[in-house]
């Protein structure tokens, strides 16, 4: 069971696919609270990248990581719960993100499940070929991080609503 500060920053991780736009948006609506879209923090090269069916590297990803993790350290710093998607694959990458009242949101599924989801998915730049790499890549959260994992086998409403009775969150709580 995560930790959750009073007013936390929750980081809604998984693969492409999973469902983090979504859900965040639900979560971020319903409690009122501020919402950062990590893919609109990518650099243009990175979605360029992307959009030709080129995986990533780590040297792509640091100054988007360090985007995302300006935008947490903003609301922690102000006591301002936030909710901000990010991939966040890799334990080196939640290690930027990290901090004293952030908490991740791990959306798993299974790869037939995830591919089914991206398949029906229109406009979006990451093509449905790249999700082998991000299972490849995906290093799930250990028991040394503040998180909560999350089946996406409900609606995004139901995944939502899941998040805010595992995390005691209240609309009450939006704002300081």
């Amino acid at each position: 069971m995560a930790k959750t500060a009073q007013h936390p920053v929750l980081v809604i991780m998984g693969v492409s696919g999973s469902g983090k736009s979504t859900v965040a948006g639900l979560l971020a609506g319903r409690l009122g609270w501020d919402l950062a879209e990590g893919d609109d923090l990518h650099p243009e090269s990175n979605v360029a990248k992307m959009h030709a069916g080129q995986p990533l590297t780590d040297e792509d990803r640091w100054p988007w990581l360090e985007s995302i993790a300006d935008w947490i350290r903003a609301h922690t710093e102000a006591g301002a719960p936030g909710v901000v998607t990010c991939s966040a694959l890799k334990k080196r990458y939640r290690d930027i993100l990290r901090g004293e009242g952030v908490v991740f949101v791990f959306l798993e599924g299974s790869r037939d499940k995830i591919s089914d989801r991206l398949a029906s998915r229109h406009g979006h730049f990451m093509p449905p070929a790249l999700l082998e790499s991000q299972f490849e890549a995906l290093e799930a959260p250990t028991a040394d991080e503040n998180f909560i994992a999350l089946s996406v086998s409900a609606t995004p409403a139901e995944e939502a609503q899941e998040i805010i009775t595992r995390l005691n969150l209240d609309a009450a709580d939006a704002r300081p």
